[in-house]
């Protein structure tokens, strides 16, 4: 299942792109323009992390940062603002803010700290010595916590990009089209194109090791698609 992530932004422009980019990478993203429909949504939604603007209407972010630690004290809470002063960034870490990202930002930035803060939210949950875990040769995939270990590595993965792998590692031996990809990880209402697949691969083969020329485990089966060799 996809983490779900909160976007309370009131800049139409930057919570479009926002959407876009969290919803390419597998998360799945509600929102709200303003600080108390923003509140009502992390009551009801139960969002695994949630990107908050600090200049919203009806509602301010530091008090939507107060309201919601005195009902949930772990939901990972990143402060995305354009007042970017000290005194800024300490007002809202003391509050409850796990981390405080300052506008403009870097996409690849903002989406390591969302990562980071998610796989620190799974940390905590762990509980217990079982876990779902699938391996395949060198990597090994723990479907609870949502983490890839190559070779005894923790690799970091964007949402999607563990969903990917994980069903190439549930599939093995078996060549997927572009298309049944896109199905399978994306969903049907997704419009993009086979390229997205394409580009999601090469960033795989990076993570786990795989030389683009001569892959061990992402092979390109030309004219049909990809097959996954454990």
């Amino acid at each position: 299942m996809s983490e779900k992530i909160l976007v309370v932004e009131d800049d139409p422009s930057i919570l479009r792109g926002l959407q876009l980019n969290l919803g390419m990478e597998g998360y799945a993203v509600r929102s709200a323009m303003d600080g108390e429909t923003g509140l009502a949504l992390a009551r009801t939604e139960r969002p695994d992390l949630i990107l908050l603007d600090v200049g919203l209407p009806r509602l301010s972010g530091l008090d939507f940062i107060r309201a919601l630690r005195a009902e949930d004290p772990d939901v990972p809470i990143l402060v995305v603002s354009a007042k970017g002063q000290e005194t800024d960034k300490v007002t809202g870490l003391s509050l409850g803010a796990d981390d405080y990202v300052v506008k403009p930002f870097a996409l690849k930035e903002l989406l390591a700290r969302i990562g980071a803060a998610l796989r620190r939210r799974r940390s905590r949950g762990e509980t217990g010595p079982r876990r779902n875990v699938k391996k395949a040769g060198v990597i090994v995939l723990d479907l609870d916590a949502r983490r890839a270990t190559v070779e005894g590595r923790e690799v970091e993965l964007t949402s999607r990009e563990y969903d990917l792998l994980a069903f190439f590692v549930s599939h093995p031996g078996r060549v997927h089209s572009r298309e049944q990809l896109i199905q399978a990880v994306w969903g049907h209402g997704y419009s993009g194109t086979g390229r997205t697949v394409d580009n999601f691969v090469v960033r795989l083969r990076q993570h786990i090791g795989d030389d683009a020329e001569h892959p061990r485990h992402l092979e390109t089966v030309r004219g049909l698609g990809y097959r996954f060799t454990p």
